[in-house]
């Protein structure tokens, strides 16, 4: 299948200077970005012709190359070693041996070197967001500050003063690598001027000291969705580091995390509290105020409740982010035992104690227990 012309892809003109095509591709990228385009089987296919084209037009070597000869003057070329290099001037040398057979194997062309000047997407940042319980159940908006990595305004990402450009390494001679020989055995690293691009910033921008990114805090308003629980992650497309070489840029991840409730434990959509009542109104039964996220509601105690009792309210949960319907409510009862009783009001427990008796049928509870214990150290004698 014949490829189609570089310029056309990027739709640029053939004279377009690196500013104008750098531009261009940005634009395609984000718009052909598997991440952004999930449902469309076409998107990786055009994105890596993008950047095929922006690569090389982006060299200047491989433009003036592409210009005279068209896709015959860059087939092939690319991780190979070049002048100083294993056998990078004649043919059968060892880039070649290796080019093809790991090209065939991982699909590569014409060798397993990366280029370095090639667009990178930018790292994806995380941000760690603590939440209020009340918050997380109605959902809401929080403004973050979040410190990242942009591209520098001044120079356009280049790293370059303005008015001055990149130009070809004099050590590697533009090809990433030197060669360290000693007798027979040859080493290839990667160079130390350019550290591997090739290409040498002679004018190092005032702003970014050459990085072609620059550190900036930047405020985003997060929208929260109602129901978000801890351990959730709200992405931000296109909000992380800034790309390299023109690459799209990293996405940022909000963590949530809710905070320890003073009333409610959430459990899923779920909410649970403890419910402290008399044992008076235990004993005989009553009306109580419980809290629930929407307010407070009316909870009958029937007579004889016990401690630990655990009554539903059913949708005063939380609804769940992923749809369903809203969970519910369950209060604990924990009888309480009254303090700081005055003598008429002890003299008032003993009667009562007294008109109870030993019988099992107040207490059944308790005279089962005892009569278990004491089966129990039976059990034990020889």
């Amino acid at each position: 299948m014949s490829k189609r012309d570089y310029y056309e892809v990027l739709g640029v003109e053939r004279g377009a200077d690196q500013k104008d095509i750098k531009k261009a591709y940005r634009r395609l990228a984000q718009k052909f970005h598997p991440d952004r385009n999930p449902d469309d089987d076409t998107a990786a296919a055009k994105f890596r012709e993008v950047s095929e084209a922006y690569e090389v037009l982006t060299d200047s070597e491989k433009r003036a190359a592409y210009d005279q000869f068209g896709h015959a003057g860059v087939d092939g070329q690319g991780g190979g070693f070049g002048a100083g290099g294993f056998g990078g001037a004649g043919a059968g040398g060892f880039s070649d041996i290796f080019g093809d057979v790991f090209g065939d194997i991982f699909g590569g062309g014409g060798g397993g070197r990366r280029n370095p000047n090639a667009p990178a997407r930018g790292s994806d940042l995380r941000y760690n967001l603590e939440l209020d319980l009340e918050s997380a159940v109605a959902g809401t908006t929080v403004d973050i500050r979040v410190p990242r990595h942009v591209e520098c305004e001044r120079c356009d990402g280049s790293g370059a003063e303005p008015g001055s450009s990149k130009e070809t390494c004099p050590t590697c001679q533009g090809h990433g690598q030197v060669r360290m020989q000693q007798g027979f055995f040859a080493v290839q690293q990667t160079c130390p001027t350019c550290h591997g691009s090739g290409q040498h910033i002679k004018v190092p921008c005032h702003k970014c000291h050459g990085e072609g990114r620059v550190r900036e805090t930047r405020t985003l308003s997060v929208k929260i969705p109602a129901g978000v629980d801890t351990g959730d992650r709200i992405r931000l497309n296109g909000e992380g580091e800034a790309g390299i070489n023109g690459g799209p840029p990293g996405d940022l991840y909000v963590q949530v995390a809710i905070k320890p409730h003073h009333i409610f434990q959430r459990e899923g959509r779920h909410l649970q509290c403890e419910v402290p009542i008399n044992f008076v109104d235990a004993a005989l039964g009553g009306e109580l105020e419980v809290p629930t996220l929407d307010g407070r509601v009316k909870l009958k105690i029937p007579a004889e409740t016990q401690t630990g009792k655990l009554f539903r309210l059913r949708g005063k949960g939380v609804k769940p982010v992923r749809g369903g319907p809203p969970g519910d409510l369950l209060c604990r009862v924990v009888v309480e035992t009254p303090v700081n009783l005055k003598e008429d009001q002890k003299e008032l427990l003993r009667q009562l104690q007294e008109s109870l008796g030993e019988g099992n049928s107040h207490s059944p509870k308790k005279t089962n227990f005892f009569d278990g214990v004491k089966k129990f150290f039976e059990d034990m004698k020889p």
